[in-house]
């Protein structure tokens, strides 16, 4: 008897989402409550589970089909899969010379991509299979961080780096290894990807921040000397008492804090012909997943304690990493902080994440030689951004905002005192 698998509630105003990747191949056996398929939304990618035990029968929709909510997808037979191991190769089959197995293959037949040569059942996100195509590594041999063990494209990209950079095996005697024959009159290749829904989403909302918003960015630097040193004095302290590392992000909430209390309009923003004023700090913050870069809300940031703020941001972190974010998680948010310094830029002026009016970039520290009480010293600094909408937000208050949070970071007993 077979059981159909549906779609199901997607979130508040979500009707409908892509097929983004099969987990479970037809003739797989599957446990109840197990997902056989992940869906990618506007916003988060949602697994769908098995109703029953028993094996996948059939797919009902392809991969990158838009479904509805309740829409079947697939079907499950109830049951027991097969356990019976597979038939052993015959003596004939085993002693069957390789010589004559190539003669056997069509002398025309092209060699199969990394992707095709590898065990059908393993299933690959259109991120991962490009990866895979452009670095030429063979999936199976790679052990995957994502859910349940699924490969992510930092899988495949730390697997590319160190087969460059391991040394080319040997051949017996002294003989040089034989280098691989160049491509056939120089081909080279292209490949045609359809965005992901959360990819098309990025893109969409990006663009209209673009349009409607009056966007600008002001600048600062930031010695952070202080708040290293405190790091380093209060890290072990601090893990031991609470279980968390103790990192940077928490002070740049906290000094934005600070920030968007003596500057309201920037913890505000516009809706229709009124202004939106909020008494709370709800700071989204920026998230990198396999999919693309998210940005689930840390609440009430201007009550939570340091070790609340890192606690969150952690948990956030590993939930987008095994794709477990939901709707809930990304909802709201009334600022947002976005730190590129994690992937070594220097600069950038971010885009603010609508209907917000303005986010704050981070950016990696670097030593550099500033002029203090009139000598030349070597500093660790960073360059902060502000982008915000100007119809809403005065050039005045933005540049005041950074520079309550340039000063808190500077001087880290202002956020204990509220200075």
């Amino acid at each position: 008897m077979s059981t159909e698998v549906k779609v199901p509630t997607l979130g508040e105003s979500v009707t409908e989402a892509t097929i983004g990747e099969w987990l479970k191949q037809p003739g797989d056996a599957v446990k109840a409550d197990e997902p056989i398929a992940s869906l990618e939304t506007d916003k988060v990618a949602v697994e769908v589970p098995s109703p029953i035990t028993g094996v996948l029968s059939e797919h009902k929709v392809e991969l990158g089909d838009t479904v509805e909510v309740g829409a079947i997808i697939a079907l499950v037979e109830e049951g027991e899969a097969s356990s019976a191991p597979a038939p052993a190769k015959s003596e004939k089959q085993e002693s069957e010379p390789a010589e004559e197995k190539s003669e056997a293959a069509p002398a025309s037949s092209p060699a199969p991509s990394p992707v095709e040569a590898t065990d059908t059942s393993l299933t690959l996100s259109p991120a991962v299979r490009r990866a895979v195509l452009e670095h030429g590594v063979d999936p199976s041999t790679i052990k995957g961080t994502g859910k349940d063990g699924r490969l992510t494209k930092e899988d495949v990209l730390a697997a590319a780096k160190a087969k460059d950079s391991s040394p080319a095996p040997s051949t017996s005697g002294d003989a040089p290894a034989p280098s691989p024959a160049p491509s056939a009159g120089g081909e080279r290749r292209t490949e045609r990807v359809k965005m992901t829904r959360l990819r098309q989403t990025i893109a969409r909302r990006l663009k209209g921040a673009q349009e409607e918003a009056a966007l600008l960015t002001t600048f600062n630097d930031v010695d952070m000397s202080a708040v290293i040193e405190t790091r380093n004095k209060y890290k072990d302290l601090f893990a031991k008492k609470h279980g968390i590392k103790l990192g940077f992000m928490s002070f740049f909430a906290k000094a934005s804090v600070l920030a968007l209390k003596d500057v309201p309009s920037v913890n505000a923003q516009i809706d229709g012909e009124e202004i939106v004023y909020h008494d709370f700090v709800d700071i989204s913050v920026a998230v990198s997943a396999p999919n693309g870069l998210v940005v689930p809300v840390v609440r009430d940031c201007d009550k939570l304690s340091f070790a609340g703020i890192e606690q969150a941001i952690a948990d956030y972190g590993q939930k987008a990493k095994d794709g477990t974010l939901t709707m809930a998680d990304m909802q709201g948010g009334t600022f947002t902080i976005s730190n590129g310094g994690v992937f070594g830029s220097l600069m950038s002026t971010p885009i603010i994440n609508p209907p917000q009016s303005a986010v704050l970039g981070l950016h990696r520290i670097e030593d550099r030689a500033v002029v203090v009480n009139g000598e030349i010293v070597v500093r660790p600094m960073m360059y902060i951004a502000l982008s915000y909408d100007h119809r809403l937000i005065d050039g005045r208050e933005a540049v005041t905002a950074l520079k309550i949070i340039k000063e808190a970071i500077e001087d880290p007993a202002r956020l204990l005192i509220d200075l």
